[in-house]
């Protein structure tokens, strides 16, 4: 092998090893939350508000990753032990720039937040010792949990905090949002398929997964059918329809043996990728 084979292999291993933090740290995710903040901001013709963006980003990366690092975690997140402390110090950097945001925004604020902390404090924590219940491991309401904390978080709290009107247009976007966000999750039930217990009775689990596809079909279509009727402005209308498109192939791609990053890095990345084309067509 030659120096410059070695060289490109090093640079390939390090660039992989950055990514794979960028992943299991949570940032992608926080990015792609933060980005439906920044996309609910566009909607409803907000100013961007830094510390409530930034509280958010930072309080997903705190949030998720105590979720998945907090000891109750599936068997196939066993594999990140060894980078395990790199992550909590990464996290605890992490809440100290949340508490450091949290303390620019309005007491007021905190009160929207408080059902969805709730949600998902008990998503991770067990409800019962005994049986080591928690909302996580009820399946029927795993996904209903996700949907509703996303949704309240970026949708619900940028509203409320700008004082915003509670309407039909507030409430049909908040559907929207949820909906949208229930696809979202699609292609990781389906993807965790294998190791999900029986018991949990997720919506592949229930009606397999080319019913799972099909649900995921109807649930997007009415997002796109809300996204007409609230929407006013035809280039987001444009933009949502490509986001339409590439939520739904890669929905109707998913299959329970993905490729590694097919659903923790392109079906995460669809919020992301939303908001950069709000981003270029302003």
């Amino acid at each position: 092998m030659g120096y410059k084979q070695f060289n490109y292999l090093c640079n390939v291993k390090v660039l992989k090893v950055i990514f794979d933090f960028y992943i299991n740290s949570s940032l992608h995710v926080a990015l792609a939350v933060y980005a439906l903040v920044r996309i609910t901001e566009f909607y409803f013709g907000l100013s961007y508000n830094e510390p409530l963006c930034y509280f958010i980003f930072y309080g997903t990366i705190t949030g998720y990753n105590f979720v998945k690092y907090a000891g109750i975690a599936g068997l196939h997140h066993l594999s990140l032990t060894k980078n395990l402390r790199l992550i909590q110090v990464f996290s605890f950097v992490a809440f100290l720039l949340m508490i450091f945001y949290g303390y620019q925004l309005h007491l007021r604020t905190f009160t929207y937040f408080i059902p969805f902390a709730i949600l998902t404090f008990f998503y991770a924590v067990p409800v019962f010792k005994k049986f080591s219940l928690n909302l996580r491991s009820i399946g029927s309401l795993k996904i209903v949990v996700i949907s509703l904390v996303w949704g309240g978080v970026t949708f619900f709290v940028p509203l409320m905090e700008s004082k915003s009107e509670v309407n039909s247009e507030f409430v049909l976007g908040f559907i929207q949002r949820f909906l949208f966000i229930i696809v979202l999750t699609l292609p990781f039930d389906i993807r965790d398929l294998r190791f999900d217990k029986k018991q949990l009775n997720t919506i592949p689990q229930l009606i397999g997964i080319e019913r799972t596809k099909k649900l995921g079909f109807v649930l997007l279509s009415l997002t796109m059918v809300i996204e007409f009727l609230i929407t006013p402005n035809s280039r987001f209308k444009f933009v949502y329809l490509l986001v339409f498109i590439m939520l739904l192939l890669l929905l109707q791609r998913a299959k329970g043996k993905q490729p590694k990053y097919y659903a923790s890095f392109w079906v995460e990345a669809i919020p992301i990728f939303w908001w950069v084309g709000l981003e270029m067509i302003q």
